[in-house]
């Protein structure tokens, strides 16, 4: 395994009597997607931004490519790139006389920010539109001009907020297609996401947040196995529901969630059940099953299950 590139050990953070950060330890490989999943005030917003050199933490160390975050805050800055939520590019400017801007402001020679803004507005695909202001673009064009401006300087580290916000598909699958690219030449991602599948679609790695300390971590499907698979029952008669409710917990030790007028949802223990033996505790039961069928579990289910909350991450 990489070289963790982004480490963080013991943060906290408290604003007031609020503790944003109680301890928070994170570890990112070099050349890999960290997808940071978390509830409103989880601590998710202020970890970035401690480990981005924004804040800094009341206690703890975390340190970018070697360097604390802290002390060395001038080092880290080299080395990061930051794309908010919203883009923050300038309408009025054209796409390349943004990207130039930006180089400027990178203190880049002008012949340099010249040369990088052709660069990344050719790798990208917004070179047709290179010459037209950005008033005229779409969100997902926004959104891609804006993340390539954090890419100027080419950030060994990422961090990506909620990048694809409000898009439509086609955009989201674009913004996923540059972060594929970013990171199979080397960067690493931490992205924050309000979309679940994002995370499933991008992340090498996921840290679920919940008060403000990582509750777990690990690749998408080992999240997944470590709450077993599901098990979705539909039957032939919906007024059969409350009967089938009783037999499914009776085999899964849990409650089934209802899925419509005539279909249930439970999660069944690890290395649990076969498939045969629940259909034929239906069938003893008198029950008639349209579709019996097992599967992973969604990563809602897994941020669902982890953090105990009724709402998905947002």
């Amino acid at each position: 395994m990489a070289e963790p590139i982004v480490i963080a050990e013991g943060l906290h953070k408290s604003f007031g009597d609020t503790h944003a950060l109680r301890g928070l330890d994170l570890s990112v490989p070099k050349g890999t997607v960290c997808g940071v999943l978390g509830p409103n005030g989880a601590g998710k917003t202020t970890a970035v931004r401690i480990l981005a050199t924004l804040s800094d933490p009341d206690a703890g160390h975390a340190r970018i490519a070697g360097y604390d975050v802290v002390r060395e805050a001038g080092q880290v800055r080299a080395r990061i790139g930051l794309a908010g939520q919203y883009a923050a590019v300038d309408e009025k400017l054209t796409g390349r006389g943004n990207l130039r801007m930006f180089g400027r402001l990178y203190h880049l020679s002008r012949r340099e920010a010249h040369r990088r803004a052709d660069e990344l507005l050719e790798r990208f695909g917004l070179m047709d539109a290179a010459d037209r202001q950005v008033t005229g673009y779409s969100g997902g064009m926004r959104r891609r001009l804006d993340l390539i401006s954090s890419l100027i300087l080419r950030p060994e580290v990422l961090f990506l907020d909620e990048p694809t916000t409000g898009l439509d598909p086609r955009s989201r699958g674009e913004i996923w297609d540059s972060v594929r690219e970013l990171v199979a030449d080397g960067t690493t991602v931490l992205l924050t996401t309000q979309y679940l599948d994002e995370a499933d679609q991008l992340a090498d790695d996921i840290a679920v947040i919940d008060h403000g300390q990582v509750i777990a971590t690990g690749p998408p499907d080992a999240l997944k196995a470590t709450i077993g698979d599901r098990l979705d029952v539909t039957l032939e008669d919906p007024a059969a529901l409350p009967a089938a409710m009783t037999v499914l917990n009776t085999l899964a030790g849990t409650d089934p969630t209802p899925t419509g007028a005539d279909g249930l949802s439970v999660a069944l223990p690890v290395g649990g059940l076969r498939l045969a033996d629940i259909v034929r505790e239906l069938d003893h039961a008198g029950l008639a099953a349209a579709d019996v069928s097992l599967r992973r579990p969604t990563l809602d289910e897994v941020f669902l299950r982890l953090t105990d909350h009724k709402e998905p991450v947002r």
